[in-house]
């Protein structure tokens, strides 16, 4: 799988990403035709970049998918996004047997999930 992030200031979504995830996020040095910001981490692979038309809530803005990111500690990564400027999207809810699940704005307004596994959950 490879994504991408949209963003009206990728120096910025790649430091909140950076400092949530611990994902490593280099610009790219390659000559393309659009900044490009690569992202690696434990077996993930994607990109940022200049989000190319107006936030999503316009006519013509991107449309995207959603994410959902693994984490050890929901609680504590609900707390490490709001102290990174992230904001609550729909709050911690219970997938009965499966896992804790959320979803949350970045600094770019673009909304990602996280969910812990848990067989008890529910």
């Amino acid at each position: 799988m490879y994504f991408e992030i949209h963003a009206d200031d990728p120096a910025r979504a790649a430091d909140f990403y950076r400092r949530l995830f611990g994902w490593s996020v280099e610009k790219a040095d390659e000559n393309l035709p659009v900044e490009y910001w690569r992202v690696h981490g434990d077996q993930l692979a994607g990109g940022l970049l200049p989000r190319p038309e107006p936030a999503p809530d316009s006519e013509r803005g991107c449309n995207a998918f959603v994410v959902s990111f693994e984490v050890a500690d929901f609680d504590r990564t609900h707390d490490r996004i709001a102290e990174l400027g992230g904001q609550v999207a729909l709050p911690k809810f219970a997938v009965p047997g499966r896992c804790w699940q959320g979803y949350f704005l970045d600094t770019e307004g673009n909304t990602f999930g996280i969910y812990q596994p848990d067989d008890t959950a529910g």
